[in-house]
């Protein structure tokens, strides 16, 4: 069907946050392409529409501690639709080197002698800080981008580097990071970032219900009381956040309210 898809083929598809219109022009022509797509649970309605009518389409998403699949199981899935002889996407929010787990996919694809490619997708806080009109990066103010997950193991407890993350001149986003959200601005605020930094929460991103709510880092666990387990959220901190226009933002009482 297209020369850089044959039959028995794996393509790890970015498919952004949510809509699809930040699909990138090669992930929505490999998504029409594919015979079989393994999609995670975040994959929105939208993208997942785009695909042919005779594409079947299997969820193997995680979401909240529920898990569809082992991603053991996810990995043998690829293998044995590729084997089959299809062309094969595995479908992954935002782009699938952030977060992602592809290097666990594309290892076991590796190790079974199965064709792979990569298409990179719009991550997460990009999008959110598009819809918030700000920058990640600001001369000045924020001269790097720090991302890391707060998503842990049941009974692990979130071991980062506070005093690498706490510096200034820089924007932190934190993936997964809405039920350790008072942990992490107390660890930021003793390791010596400004209790008054500026702070994002971005919830289901580039959604219908998107919602953009603003703060500061000491009143960070206020801002996400309201969040509900399952409404995917990021936290982004920093200077370069600082108001300017007027974004896609609500309250915090419109938040508390919602």
């Amino acid at each position: 069907m297209t020369e850089d898809f044959p039959a028995g083929m794996v393509w790890l598809v970015g498919a952004g946050p949510g809509d699809p219109e930040l699909l990138t022009r090669k992930a929505e022509r490999l998504i029409r392409a594919a015979d079989v797509i393994f999609h995670d649970a975040l994959v929105g309605a939208g993208v997942l529409a785009l695909a042919r009518a005779e594409t079947r389409l299997e969820g193997v998403g995680k979401r909240s501690g529920c898990h569809s699949k082992t991603q053991a199981e996810i990995n043998d899935l690829l293998v044995e639709a590729a084997r089959q002889g299809l062309r094969v996407v595995r479908l992954k929010g935002g782009d699938p080197s952030i977060f992602g787990r592809s290097a666990e996919e594309m290892d076991h694809l590796a190790a079974h002698g199965i064709a792979m490619r990569v298409c990179p997708g719009v991550t997460t806080a990009s999008a959110a800080a598009a819809g918030a009109l700000a920058s990640l990066t600001l001369r000045g103010a924020a001269r790097g981008v720090t991302f890391v997950t707060a998503h842990l193991r049941a009974g692990e407890p979130l071991q980062l580097d506070w005093q690498a993350l706490a510096l200034p001149h820089a924007t932190l986003g934190i993936y997964m990071g809405r039920a350790a959200a008072g942990e992490i601005a107390r660890q930021l605020i003793e390791a010596g970032r400004d209790p008054e930094t500026p702070v994002m929460v971005a919830v289901n991103v580039s959604r219908p219900d998107e919602r953009l709510i603003r703060g500061k880092l000491a009143a960070l666990p206020f801002l996400v009381a309201a969040i509900s387990e399952e409404d995917p959220t990021l936290l982004l901190i920093g200077e370069a956040l600082a108001p300017r226009g007027q974004g896609r933002f609500v309250s915090v009482e419109e938040a508390l309210q919602r």
